[in-house]
């Protein structure tokens, strides 16, 4: 249900599920704060990567070539 949240819109009783389950698990909780994180980093990423003048370096680009082609070959 935390990653569920995330994409969209828990119901009522989905959403009390979840606070009453967050409330007893430490576990879960963690997982929550975790989850988060990484939301904000890819969302991050890609707010960087949408600006103006953004571009792979050119060794990456052709690692990242060689990488594909070696995949396709196998």
């Amino acid at each position: 249900m935390i990653d569920k949240k995330a994409t969209s819109r828990l119901s009522f009783r989905e959403t009390i599920e979840l606070h009453i389950h967050l409330y007893g698990c430490s576990f879960c909780r963690i997982y929550k704060k975790q989850s988060r994180m990484i939301n904000e980093m890819v969302q991050a990423l890609f707010r960087d990567a949408m600006k103006p003048g953004a571009r792979l370096d050119e060794k990456f680009k052709n690692e990242l070539q060689e990488r594909i082609e070696e995949e396709l070959n196998k």
